[in-house]
């Protein structure tokens, strides 16, 4: 269940920065109070704050039933990645060989900070 909770911690981190992005982007603007109808109708913005709110929920649960030095690196750089691939497939950004390779040392490094090695 532990795992579950970081899981979806991850998912829905990622998935609110995808939604901002997407809030950004024309035609949609920023929203600010001299324009409260395009604030109110940017859909991603809204979604995306209630999902950077759930994350920390779902980061919180996470806290209580794993270690601070496991949950935090593998949150943040799950995170990160699923935002890397996700940058891809959604916005068509470019994806160098330099960023899978940054994706994989991250992987390596947070395994070697989580490892159990006595």
């Amino acid at each position: 269940m532990k795992w579950l909770i970081l899981l979806l911690g991850i998912i829905a981190n990622a998935s609110a920065s995808v939604l901002v992005k997407m809030a950004m982007m024309p035609p949609r603007r920023f929203p600010s109070l001299t324009d409260p109808q395009a604030a109110l109708s940017n859909w991603p913005f809204w979604l995306g704050l209630v999902l950077y709110g759930g994350a920390f929920v779902l980061y919180a649960a996470a806290l209580a039933r794993l270690p601070l030095n496991v949950a935090h690196p593998l949150l943040t750089s799950g995170a990160v990645a699923a935002v890397a691939v996700s940058s891809l497939v959604v916005f068509r950004e470019p994806f160098y060989w330099t960023t899978g390779a940054g994706i994989f040392l991250v992987i390596a490094g947070v395994a070697l900070i989580t490892a159990r090695i006595a």
